[in-house]
Parts: structure tokens; C-alpha cells; sequence
């Protein structure tokens, strides 16, 4: 990795770049930088929902997704590096799977909504979304490895599961759209 910070303010990027871990400077409005800045956010956001009353293996779950985020974030820091190991894309696909098991069918679309916990996941899960389409943007400019891509995929994904997971403790359940056509079958 480059340089530690020991300094926030250094005034480096007032002319509107940013070093990367390679000591490179690139415009704050390149790919790298915009895909870079929605894993911190993600990153954040994930820490924002840690703040929640959260069952315990759920809590452990999002605290080693903060630490593949931040790995992810060196490795789009250093063109070229790697530190998202496959092993994270694998450890989501067993999550998602675990979770997605004590879960009923959809029937229907759901709104990001419920309790507090679970529209914070579903927050999370937008912002992966972004992240990955800024890293499948990056990816048509440069080479990237495809551990990043898959694990913001996979990420997205697992948080949709588990607001579907946190809107269901103490009792709850989904909140669904009222579509049209439910609405014409409870009708007819």
C-alpha cells in the first residue's frame, strides 16, 4: 500500500485530484475515484446499520463485510492489486444462501421499508448497486480483476436478503407494493 496518512489536510486535491495508493494522481472525477468513494459510502452506511439492535451472527456478518469493503477499496486504490480474495464472493454466496433459506417466497415486489434495521440495509443494498455500476464503468476503461464486480453483485443481493431477515425480528414482516394486479386478484 502507499503512504499512510498522517495529515488529513494536506491541500493536495485542491486542485481537484487525488493521489492514489500508487502515489498516482487522477481527476476526483475519474471511474476509480467515483467507485472508490460508493464503497466507503456503503462502507458507512453498513457501519450506520451496525448501530442497530442486530442478531449476533448478523452483526458478525457486516463487520467482516466492512473489512472485505475496505479491502476492496485498497484494491481499487492500487490499479493493478489485489486484495478481495474470491474466498470473500464465496462467503457471501454461503450468507446468501443461509439467510435466504428462513426466508417465504416473494410474491410479490417490496418496498425498502419496514423497520429501521431493514430500510438501512436496503440503503445499503442501493449503494452497492451504485458501486458496481461504477466498477463495471471502470471496467470498460481498464482492467480490473473480477472479485470487486462479483462481491458488490453479491453484496447488493445479501442485503436485500438480509432486510427481509431484520424486518421479520420481533415479529414483523415485509412491506409490499400494492401493485395493479394484486389488487385486481383480491378483487376478482
Amino acid at each position: 500500500m502507499g503512504n499512510r496518512l498522517t495529515q488529513i489536510a494536506t491541500r493536495t486535491g485542491d486542485a481537484g485530484t487525488t493521489g492514489l495508493g500508487d502515489n498516482a494522481r487522477v481527476s476526483k472525477n475519474s471511474l476509480r475515484v467515483h467507485a472508490m468513494g460508493d464503497v466507503d459510502e456503503l462502507n458507512s452506511h453498513i457501519g450506520l446499520l451496525l448501530c442497530e439492535d442486530l442478531p449476533a451472527d448478523v452483526r458478525t456478518l457486516l463487520v467482516e463485510i466492512q473489512h472485505q469493503l475496505f479491502n476492496l477499496g485498497g484494491e481499487l486504490s492500487i490499479p493493478g492489486y489485489e486484495l478481495l480474495k474470491p474466498e470473500a464472493v464465496l462467503a457471501l454466496d454461503e450468507a446468501l444462501v443461509t439467510y435466504n433459506e428462513q426466508l417465504p417466497r416473494l410474491q410479490e415486489f417490496i418496498l425498502p421499508a419496514g423497520n429501521r434495521a431493514a430500510a438501512q440495509a436496503h440503503i445499503c443494498r442501493t449503494v452497492a448497486r451504485r458501486a458496481e455500476r461504477h466498477l463495471v464503468a471502470l471496467g470498460n476503461e481498464e482492467a480490473i480483476k473480477e472479485a470487486p464486480r462479483q462481491y458488490l453483485n453479491r453484496l447488493s443481493d445479501l442485503m436485500f436478503v438480509l432486510a427481509r431477515v431484520l424486518n421479520r425480528m420481533n415479529g414483523g414482516d415485509d412491506v409490499y407494493w400494492k401493485s395493479e394486479r394484486l389488487t385486481t386478484q383480491a378483487q376478482g
